[in-house]
């Protein structure tokens, strides 16, 4: 082990971020910063918090006016932030942004185009008093275009970018890929690619930048070739449920216990060794199925093959004869079998954390793993305001009067 490893140090150390994004997208960028190192502060309505605090399954501590109790998904989704709360809205609010600003790296934001600028505090505002800042701004649909004025979601990011069209039964309805917030979780990783780009151009010209992200074009580009395929050819993939396009077999498949794996032959050669551990060698012969241009126009046929071969067997039984044969095979995990598994275990992708008033809870781990300087989680979801005097009085040098003036007024 490294000495740089053993004495804790990360690759974000002394970087300053301001968090006034609200939801999943902008604060998770936020969040892996501050895995990595940065002091992220999280910019919170007076009284009321982020709106996160309210989503999702709710815990026994309540730090917000008309709360339900600070959920699991803030305490995972806030780890290592501290809060305070700032009426942006307010003039003075905005005056007191515009001094943290002056002292940080990185301001994340994820409001509607404008609202920033109506405040005073647009990127041209905040890059005024700090030439080297770097802005993250995510929004439904960007900074420009036509629909940059509309709302955006990650369910609606997914089906405008073309995820949803592709998700479900050939002959069903298109279905929600996952009920998961895939679209921000997505766009907070490329806000922090952004984020860490710009940062890396700063420390050559000085010159700070913003990263203008829609949280639809994170969804579009992880769609493979089916934009270069309908410009070539006009070809539209249509859902195929369980399958996919260009290969086959590459499905889920159940097995004699009830359970499901996927299995994934990419090429002939993957097939020819998926032929020979069901006992079917002759299955990939040139004239059967042992080329994609056999196979994939018999895809049913193919598929059938093989469902009928892991449906006489336990899901123990397929995967280990999968995986004496060297045949891509993985178990369908659900949350339950995922804790069990000795996979998760040994990397560490499952991290109890004490919180107090809540006890232990256990949150995913940091991505990705650095062999030199990793990140880490320091505390989950902050208490709403719990830096309040750190920042006001330690950084910003606020006395006892302006405090109470402040709290008196509703700017903090």
């Amino acid at each position: 082990m490294s000495e740089e490893t053993t004495s804790g140090m990360r690759p974000l150390d002394g970087v300053r971020v301001l968090d006034a994004a609200t939801f999943i997208a902008g604060p998770y960028c936020a969040c892996i910063l501050g895995e990595f190192g940065a002091d992220v502060i999280k910019i919170e309505q007076p009284g009321a918090g982020d709106s996160m605090r309210n989503f999702g399954t709710p815990t026994p501590r309540v730090s917000s006016e008309g709360g339900r109790g600070d959920t699991l998904v803030w305490l995972s989704e806030a780890r290592n932030k501290r809060s305070i709360t700032l009426d942006l809205r307010h003039p003075k609010g905005a005056e007191l942004f515009r001094r943290l600003t002056e002292m940080s790296d990185v301001v994340c934001e994820n409001f509607r185009p404008g609202t920033m600028e109506k405040w005073g505090l647009g990127y041209e505002a905040l890059a005024a008093v700090n030439p080297g800042l770097v802005m993250l701004r995510v929004t439904g649909y960007g900074q420009d275009g036509p629909y940059k004025d509309r709302p955006g979601f990650a369910r609606i990011a997914h089906a405008v970018g073309g995820l949803t069209y592709l998700s479900g039964e050939p002959d069903g309805p298109p279905v929600v890929p996952g009920s998961t917030s895939l679209a921000d979780y997505m766009s907070g990783m490329y806000g922090a690619i952004g984020v860490m780009m710009a940062l890396k151009s700063r420390d050559k010209t000085g010159k700070g930048q913003f990263v203008d992200l829609a949280l639809y074009e994170s969804i579009f580009r992880a769609l493979d070739e089916i934009a270069p395929a309908y410009a070539m050819t006009g070809f539209v993939r249509e859902r195929l449920g369980a399958a996919t396009v260009n290969v086959c077999p590459h499905s889920h498949y159940q097995t004699g216990d009830g359970h499901w794996v996927a299995i994934a032959c990419t090429n002939d050669k993957m097939f020819a060794r998926l032929a020979k551990v069901m006992g079917r060698p002759e299955l990939a012969d040139p004239d059967r199925f042992g080329t994609i241009d056999t196979r994939y126009p018999a895809r049913e046929e193919v598929d059938g093959i093989v469902g009928d071969w892991t449906g006489a067997r336990t899901r123990d039984e397929v995967m280990r004869a999968c995986m004496e044969g060297e045949v891509p095979c993985g178990p369908i995990n659900s949350i339950a079998d995922i804790f069990a598994d000795p996979q998760f275990k040994a990397r560490g992708n499952l991290v109890p954390i004490q919180v107090p008033g809540v006890g232990e809870v256990v949150v995913p781990g940091v991505l990705p793993r650095l062999s030199e300087t990793p990140g880490r989680i320091d505390n989950l979801g902050p208490p709403l305001g719990d830096a309040n005097d750190a920042v006001y009085r330690g950084l910003l040098g606020l006395g006892d009067d302006d405090i109470a003036a402040l709290k008196a007024d509703k700017v903090i």
